[in-house]
């Protein structure tokens, strides 16, 4: 049984207005469709870096906040819950700068997520790279980039394919989180 099976429903819309108030199932099961690549990013999903749980939870949350990867947002808010993340600072990840709940370490992580996110065609400035310097190391900031990448991959496949929010909480074991 596929967890991701049917046609989008676009509900309150007709065909020539749209309207705010759509609906839309999932369109196909991309592990199914594309399973030995799934299961390679899976793979270099756990692989080890120098960042910490926390770390990569920043990443990931921040990213899926700004890819709208509602999928995303929901397991790694779940993970970090679990993994005893506070829940202030989870609220906070969007509005990262104006808080002062995060360390300068993480405040050059969620930066990074951010620049690397939303590349534009110039790139990461000298500029920007030297003030992530500042509290990064140089394999920090390669390892960090790496989870970018990671889950902005993850962010555009469930995102294109619209995988449901919370429909793998009992396979990933996140039903612990209590949300």
């Amino acid at each position: 049984m596929s967890l991701f099976l049917g046609p989008f429903r676009l509900k309150g819309m007709n065909h020539e207005t749209p309207t705010k108030d759509i609906f839309m199932e999932p369109r196909a099961n991309f592990f199914e469709l594309s399973s030995e690549l799934c299961n390679k990013l899976v793979e270099l999903s756990m692989a080890k870096s120098s960042l910490s749980h926390a770390m990569k939870n920043l990443i990931d949350i921040r990213a899926s906040q700004i890819n709208g990867c509602t999928f995303c947002l929901d397991m790694h808010m779940k993970q970090a819950k679990i993994r005893g993340e506070k829940e202030l600072r989870l609220y906070h990840t969007s509005v990262w700068r104006e808080s002062n709940l995060f360390s300068n370490k993480e405040r050059a992580i969620l930066e990074l997520t951010e620049l690397a996110t939303k590349l534009t065609p110039e790139g990461i400035s000298d500029h920007d790279y030297a003030r992530l310097c500042v509290d990064l190391s140089d394999k920090e900031i390669s390892d960090a980039l790496f989870q970018v990448g990671i889950i902005n991959t993850w962010n555009r496949l469930n995102v294109v394919f619209r995988s449901t929010p919370g429909s793998m909480d009992k396979a990933f074991g996140l039903e612990k989180a209590g949300l």
